[in-house]
């Protein structure tokens, strides 16, 4: 299932679902097949995706089966239905609860050091390692992206993103799977002349990377991605295109850390909660400070950014 968030002309930020080419409001498809006393639910679902995972495994559900009574149903025939061109969508989860970005993909945090004239850190092996980024900076698909008047070195990086849909602590590698809402693409927009210094002192990014996260199209439920799970890895090959061309390619399957590594390390002692956001970091290769201002220049206003993921869709921005 592909869950969306969208900006609905009268009725505001809206929760709803992709069926082929069209948006469908998840609270009207439920009232919609009500009256066709084709669904009974006890509770009303709630409108938007932080009420739908607030409910956990009882929303999602719900979700499904509102979704699996419109299946067969053209969306054009459906009142409530809108066409995916003139949608609005937000990021899935508009405001996450909280939002930690890992640092997985061991290609990357190689070639970004030995960009800067630094050695891999033995410890990087011991662990994963994240940072807390702002949760409330996210934006959406077809969003504008601000440069901050403060850098003149603006980068993206090409990721993925799990949304929790279940509150746990202290879960084990193995069942984390049981904790994952979705996935969806992301893009931890950088500011590369500001973390070098940043880094220095020894907290993270910091305000490197403060200003902006795009997240979307869609959260793709996990069931979804059977046929290309291998283990406790999904095999999705990833792409960057600046201005229609591609900079960066690297596949979801050759994460150091798998996820289940990443929601057991950031569960340890401590409660995640639905509508948390993890993010992978950075694929090999997905960035311009991987490859080389030699290969690209920084980013500046007026390019578009398409970062798309298999089965995931494209994400894409405009620099402003």
């Amino acid at each position: 299932m592909k869950f969306v968030s969208y900006q609905h002309k009268e009725l505001g930020e809206r929760a709803g679902y992709l069926q082929h080419d069209h948006v469908l409001d998840l609270a009207l498809a439920e009232s919609w097949a009500q009256e066709q006393g084709r669904c009974h639910t006890q509770r009303p679902l709630p409108v938007t995706m932080a009420g739908i995972l607030e409910l956990e495994a009882e929303g999602l559900a719900q979700a499904r089966a509102i979704a699996e009574v419109t299946r067969d149903t053209p969306a054009a025939e459906l009142p409530f239905a809108i066409p995916l061109t003139a949608a609005h969508l937000l990021a899935p989860v508009p405001r996450p609860r909280s939002f930690r970005d890992f640092y997985a993909f061991e290609e990357h945090v190689k070639t970004a050091r030995g960009r800067r004239g630094l050695d891999m850190v033995p410890e990087w092996y011991d662990f994963p390692v994240f940072y807390f980024s702002n949760h409330n900076a996210f934006v959406g698909p077809d969003a504008d992206v601000e440069r901050p008047a403060y850098t003149t070195w603006l980068d993206y990086e090409l990721e993925i993103a799990c949304v929790i849909g279940k509150t746990g602590r202290d879960i084990k590698p193995e069942a984390a799977h049981e904790y994952i809402a979705g996935f969806a693409v992301l893009n931890d927009w950088s500011a590369r002349d500001v973390q070098r210094e940043e880094v220095k002192v020894g907290l993270g990014p910091a305000k490197g990377k403060d200003f902006a996260t795009s997240m979307g199209p869609y959260l793709l439920t996990l069931d979804e991605l059977e046929d290309v799970r291998d283990g406790d890895r999904w095999k999705l090959e990833m792409t960057a295109k600046v201005n229609g061309q591609e900079l960066s390619r690297g596949n979801f399957g050759r994460i150091y850390f798998s996820f289940g590594d990443l929601i057991a390390r950031a569960s340890d002692g401590v409660t995640l909660y639905p509508g948390d956001v993890i993010g992978s970091g950075t694929v090999g290769t997905g960035c311009i400070l991987e490859l080389g201002t030699e290969v690209h220049r920084w980013l500046e206003p007026g390019d578009v950014v398409e970062l798309e993921i298999e089965r995931l869709g494209v994400l894409r921005n405009r620099v402003k």
